[in-house]
């Protein structure tokens, strides 16, 4: 194991878990160096489990038994062992400014997305976040879509990072688990190019929206699509008027007591359940 005790909260090889923005982790400029953090024993797991590449990890000396497995799983990229720094928790709890309650974070390089062709090749069931700004209700909706059953996810250019720190975390590592990409690069790339590009691989969109023309999630011809999307707007203001009027189907879930929507994150584990089955 390549320990290493923590001895200045200034050693710059720790910038990953406290001093870098996520947007300097991101690294849009060059994404293939780009990192994303994830934190507790079962995220960092499945992180491994997807193949993902740890860089270094983070953890009190108390969880170094618990780790052990994971580091011994791990590999740096040159093929050697990954750096393991470790102290005090009240040093660490300065360093990443909160106390380290999951007890180990980790530093992974950010995988490669696919095009969305190559993410939809067979998939019949895929999910679409639109604009959802909510780091913890994009964790939640992936969460939902492993245990479901949705084939892929695909966010919006304006949708917020499924490998924030909040976002995976929420998760609890799904985010490994469920295939998922970008579709567009720019805000300009939806809805119009973007729908244009579900359609032309075979998919009905179906836009979940409360309107006039809304029919109920268990209605038989849109639960009988061979491939369908399941477009999830953001919070407060829903889908955009413009991507609801270019999808096949507006779809409601059926409420009482004058109830008119659902926190997005519970929208999509009802939407997910109904057309997965």
């Amino acid at each position: 194991m390549n320990l290493i005790e923590v001895t200045s909260l200034d050693d710059p090889r720790l910038d990953v878990f406290a001093r870098l923005t996520e947007a300097q982790l991101r690294n849009r400029l060059e994404p293939e160096k780009g990192i994303f953090i994830a934190e507790s024993p079962k995220v960092i797991a499945r992180a491994l489990d997807a193949g993902l590449q740890p860089l270094s990890y983070l953890m009190e000396g108390k969880w170094l038994e618990t780790a052990a497995p994971l580091i011994d799983r791990s590999r740096a990229e040159d093929g050697g062992e990954v750096p393991v720094f470790t102290g005090p928790s009240a040093e660490l709890a300065k360093l990443t400014g909160f106390t380290l309650t999951r007890g180990v974070l980790a530093a992974f390089r950010r995988p490669a997305l696919p095009t969305v062709e190559e993410l939809l090749a067979g998939a019949r069931r895929v999910a679409v976040l639109e604009g959802i700004v909510d780091h913890t209700n994009v964790g939640a909706a992936f969460r939902s879509a492993a245990a479901l059953g949705i084939d892929a996810v695909l966010v919006t250019p304006t949708c917020c990072d499924p490998l924030y720190r909040r976002s995976v975390r929420v998760s609890m590592g799904t985010v490994f688990q469920v295939p998922w990409t970008r579709i567009g690069e720019t805000a300009r790339d939806w809805p119009d190019a973007g729908i244009a590009r579900l359609h032309a691989l075979g998919f009905k969109t179906a836009a979940m929206a409360l309107t006039d023309k809304s029919v109920s999630i268990k209605n038989p011809e849109v639960n009988a699509c061979d491939k369908l999307a399941i477009v999830l707007g953001t919070e407060g203001d829903g889908l955009a008027p413009r991507t609801i009027a270019q999808c096949d189907y507006t779809v409601k879930i059926p409420m009482r007591h004058h109830v008119d929507s659902l926190n997005v994150a519970a929208a999509s584990a009802v939407a997910f359940y109904q057309f997965c089955q």
